[in-house]
């Protein structure tokens, strides 16, 4: 097949011209050439050669002239090429052969069809040849075409010996049929359930990265249910498939809250697309929406006539810490971030169950500072009841706790507020040292605030302050 009107892209014809000046045979493989055909933008370019992978990066990087950044990565025999938005991968085709304890390769020079060969799938092994005499020609020795037409995936060769040589292909599948809509074929399907175990060997670094591309599919949902078909969540992340089941006594069960968490993330993740800004948060939100619930399992309780969950926030917020540090996910405000949303996320549902004060408003802008947008978008996502009348009860009661949010912060700039009367000018004052009495004062202030017993201003605070400390003989 010659697909040369498919490719006329001056960056394909410049990278082929410098390739027949230095005598190598050069072809543009992999997901650049996938997402051509399903007509998906693709930034990244992976170009393989017969021959020297860095000569070839060389050469492109000289031609494209003032701006072009080489990097060469001898050890790997592999140099990149980046110009603005375009990024070049340049490798040398190989062909590999792996050792049992570990998914690092012998590698050696090999052919272009031994390199398509230790690709993953036929989908990312199809290869268009990029010098002039074979201009647009591609090369698919294993029927990638049919399957992305069939919108399967299937591995080149055997593939029980695909997922033991390199475990993380298995993370790669169950990636590429959540974001590509395919399916698992039963072979490969099966081997993956045959080899979990494997997954152990890989990096909790490489298995975050594969995890995070999950969560920013337009539906994460289904990675996470394929992660647990195969046969991989129990390895990756227990304590999500803890979630799993319904325990019923005296004919009374609860929700099924893995059913109901992947809904959750679903919902945050549509409502996200619809919004279409992409904030620094967004892929921590979708974070806090799968592990909202975490804590239900250790918190589940019967009552006598229901079952309870009572703090499952607050047991989830501390679950948040360890099961980033197992997965190496960021130890940082990105954590922090996440275990706030999971520490605040029933917050806005007491509000609208109980009577919406002003303080309750208040302490609640106050705790979500800045996010509270955020924490509002998880709590609609939280709704999943069947009922559409409460569903829709709750969505208008949220938009009112939410106008009451706006309201309040225009009089009285609560959100992210620090105390106007600060700990070093309450011991001014009152000619206090350090000491917890200074602590407190400052807390009472901030809780009059709160409460709208006094204004956010200055002046009122440290009248305040000084009717406390007449109260408490500080003067």
């Amino acid at each position: 097949m010659i697909l040369e009107e498919k490719i006329n892209e001056p960056i394909m014809r410049l990278i082929g011209e410098q390739a027949d000046k230095l005598g190598l045979p050069c072809f543009v493989v992999g997901g650049w050439v996938r997402d051509l055909f399903l007509r998906r933008e693709s930034k990244d370019i992976d170009v393989v050669v017969v021959g020297s992978g860095i000569d070839l990066a060389e050469s492109v990087a000289k031609a494209l002239g003032r701006g072009a950044h080489l990097s060469v990565f001898k050890t790997y025999g592999t140099a990149q090429v980046k110009k603005g938005d375009l990024e070049l991968e340049f490798v040398g085709a190989r062909k590999e052969s792996y050792r049992k304890e570990s998914r690092n390769p012998i590698v050696e020079n090999g052919t272009l069809e031994e390199d398509q060969k230790r690709r993953d799938f036929t989908v990312n092994a199809l290869a268009i040849c990029l010098n002039k005499e074979h201009y647009g020609k591609l090369l698919d020795p294993f029927d990638g075409l049919v399957d992305l037409q069939n919108k399967i995936l299937r591995t080149p060769c055997d593939p029980d010996i695909t997922f033991s040589d390199d475990p993380l292909r298995m993370m790669r599948g169950v990636r590429f049929a959540c974001k590509l809509g395919f399916e698992l074929d039963a072979s490969t399907f099966e081997a993956i359930q045959r080899n979990r175990a494997r997954i152990e060997i890989i990096t909790k670094e490489r298995i975050a990265e594969e995890l995070n591309k999950i969560m920013l599919s337009s539906k994460p949902s289904v990675g996470w249910v394929l992660l647990d078909k195969v046969g991989l969540l129990s390895y990756i992340l227990p304590e999500l498939k803890a979630l799993q089941g319904i325990e019923v006594k005296e004919y009374v069960g609860h929700k099924d809250i893995f059913l109901h968490t992947m809904q959750v993330l679903d919902n945050v993740a549509k409502a996200q697309d619809e919004q279409g800004e992409k904030k620094e948060s967004y892929l921590w939100l979708r974070w806090a929406a799968l592990l909202h619930d975490i804590g239900k399992p250790k918190t589940k309780q019967w009552s006598g006539k229901t079952w309870t969950f009572h703090n499952h926030n607050y047991i989830g917020m501390k679950m948040v810490g360890s099961i980033f540090k197992k997965l190496k996910l960021p130890q940082n405000e990105k954590m922090d971030y996440v275990k706030k949303m999971v520490d605040l996320h029933m917050r806005p549902i007491s509000l609208v169950e109980d009577t919406v004060t002003d303080s309750a408003v208040r302490r609640l802008l106050f705790e979500a500072g800045d996010d509270v947008e955020d924490l509002m978008m998880l709590c609609h996502a939280d709704i999943t009841s069947k009922n559409a009348q409460k569903v829709e009860k709750y969505h208008q009661n949220f938009v009112l706790v939410q106008q009451k949010m706006v309201e309040l912060e225009e009089r009285d700039r609560i959100r992210n507020f620090q105390p106007p009367v600060d700990g070093q000018e309450i011991m001014e004052l009152l000619h206090l040292p350090p000491s917890p009495v200074v602590g407190e004062l400052k807390t009472a202030i901030k809780d009059a605030i709160l409460d709208g017993i006094i204004p956010n201003e200055h002046e009122a605070a440290k009248a305040y302050l000084m009717q406390l400390a007449k109260e408490k003989q500080l003067l």
